[in-house]
């Protein structure tokens, strides 16, 4: 499995965790920036790059990714904006199991002001993002389907 990383520089040090925390147990995870701290960096720039290189991958039903910002939602919010993408922010184990569950979440959007000091808890969430099925109900691949067909009224 491919996880790629992105993160600003409120997500930064959370993210230098999160990468070796997955090296460590085996992945191919790929770095999509910030590649350093700069106080005056943009979290959609890292997204973009991130969500680019999910959805161009060729084993993308089972790549991932992992974006971090201050409190996880102006992630969420750029990487919503591509059409298969499925951002979930998430503050605990149980939340993104559901969110895999029912909505197969392919991004984990994490709060690093929340969790950047809670290495358990943060690997908690990752171990269960990274491991929970989708439930692959018909209703909720509609649901999915729908979601991609949403347009600007």
């Amino acid at each position: 499995m491919k996880i790629y990383l992105g993160a600003d520089h409120r997500g930064f040090e959370l993210k230098r965790k999160v990468f070796a925390y997955l090296e460590k147990r085996g992945y191919d995870v790929v770095d999509c920036g910030a590649k350093s701290y700069n106080k005056d960096d943009d979290y959609p720039i890292f997204v973009q790059a991130a969500c680019l290189k999910l959805l161009g991958d060729q084993d993308s039903e089972d790549s991932r990714a992992i974006l971090m910002c201050g409190m996880g939602q102006g992630v969420a919010m750029a990487a919503n904006r591509f059409e298969g993408i499925r951002a979930a922010v998430v503050r605990d184990r149980e939340e993104i199991i559901q969110s895999r569950k029912d909505n197969d979440a392919n991004v984990l959007a994490l709060p690093a002001d929340i969790l950047e000091k809670d290495d358990e808890l943060t690997a908690a969430i990752i171990d269960a993002f990274l491991t929970a099925p989708f439930a692959g109900v018909e209703r909720y691949r509609r649901r999915n389907r729908m979601i991609d067909k949403l347009e600007d009224a």
